[in-house]
């Protein structure tokens, strides 16, 4: 009996450690396929900062390496001369040598290392030779990228449309979507149904009557036609939040109305403060939309650069500096920092904020 004993509980001994054995080798296979996504991801991010130190040369010229580097240059008696990778006979890797008097069949370089040591004699053709690049990122790209589009105007334009247009997007939202969630009236379901199909139309089914609209009226050329829509509410945003208003338990509503809150207090202070998780989901999604908005400011404000966003602003800098990878890259990404800012706060706060009700279940 004791044998038997002492069998079963090594056998459950061994069953446990392999049950740990492949939840850690799960958990690692998980961490591995999630490190492995999030370099795919992030690989064009990292493109356009190696891009953004690269000097125009090196963008320029085929078989550059990846990183920012510049050619290798070596002064010699007062001048300067290339660097190339040498191949020596009788020696296991090349010598890196200048190259100081250029041949058909044969050249003569110093070796940078021992320029006493005279000129060098060498047979071959340079021009099959691999020339040697030193690490030098150009930060000075980014300076000269700010000055020539005149980036502080198009920044103070592009977060003043983004701001305002997410206020009003927003408040909006949460009004009507607090009233399709709260409130029973005829033809409520109709009216949903209706502003639910807006998101499936097509911005370019109505884009023409809403140009000749606004042209109409005087509108094109300013800002207008681009704030004053996003104040009347989004269907997608209305949806989100209507189905999250759905979740907050009406007994809150109407112990509010017990302690003499009216329809609009219960919507300011009990309502809103609920809803913090979508409603900066919410914020989120317009913020970023407004940030990367290009046909709606192209279209109204064409003619009037003064109030461009960077998006448009960075379109005529692309094709203003067509083939300077290097410096669109480097306008890019710095108009990319204020969004990269704002999320990295409003994730936190979204983090911190989900909190469904305030009354347990």
């Amino acid at each position: 009996m004791a044998t038997i004993s002492a069998t079963t509980q090594q056998k459950k001994s061994e069953v446990r450690i392999s049950h740990k054995a492949r939840e850690r080798i799960n958990a690692v296979g998980l961490s591995g396929l999630t490190l492995i996504t999030l370099l795919i991801f992030l690989i064009p991010l990292g493109y356009g900062i190696v891009t953004s130190l690269k000097t125009d040369e090196q963008v320029s010229t085929p078989g550059a390496p990846w990183y920012p580097a510049s050619p290798a240059i070596f002064t010699y008696e007062g001048k300067e001369y290339d660097v190339y990778s040498v191949p020596v006979e009788g020696q296991v890797r090349n010598e890196e040598w200048a190259l100081v008097k250029k041949g058909r069949e044969a050249s003569q370089f110093v070796d940078p290392a021992n320029p006493e040591a005279g000129l060098i004699d060498w047979e071959g053709r340079w021009r099959t030779l691999d020339q040697v690049w030193s690490w030098d990122p150009v930060w000075q790209n980014y300076r000269e990228a700010w000055e020539t589009i005149n980036f502080p105007l198009l920044l103070r334009n592009t977060v003043v449309y983004a701001v305002v247009t997410t206020i009003g997007a927003v408040f909006s939202a949460a009004l009507v979507a607090y009233g399709f969630a709260r409130y029973t009236f005829p033809g409520k379901g109709t009216l949903f149904l209706v502003v639910m199909a807006t998101i499936i139309l097509p911005p370019m089914v109505t884009l023409v009557p809403t140009y000749a609209f606004f042209n109409r009226i005087g509108w094109v050329g300013t800002w207008w036609p681009l704030i004053v829509p996003q104040f009347f509410a989004n269907g997608y945003n209305i949806f989100l939040l209507r189905q999250f208003f759905l979740g907050i338990p009406r007994a809150l509503d109407e112990a509010a109305m017990i302690d003499g809150a009216g329809h609009w207090r219960i919507f300011w202070s009990i309502m809103l403060p609920q809803a913090k998780p979508a409603l900066v989901a919410v914020t989120l999604f317009h913020f970023f939309f407004a940030w990367n908005d290009f046909f709606g400011p192209l279209i109204y404000l064409a003619g009037n650069p003064d109030l461009y966003p960077i998006t448009v602003g960075l379109n005529g800098f692309s094709g203003l500096y067509e083939g300077k990878d290097n410096l669109i890259q480097a306008a890019s990404l710095t108009a990319a920092i204020i969004p990269l800012i704002v999320f990295f706060f409003a994730q936190r706060a979204f983090i911190q904020g989900v909190v469904i009700t305030g009354v347990e279940k």
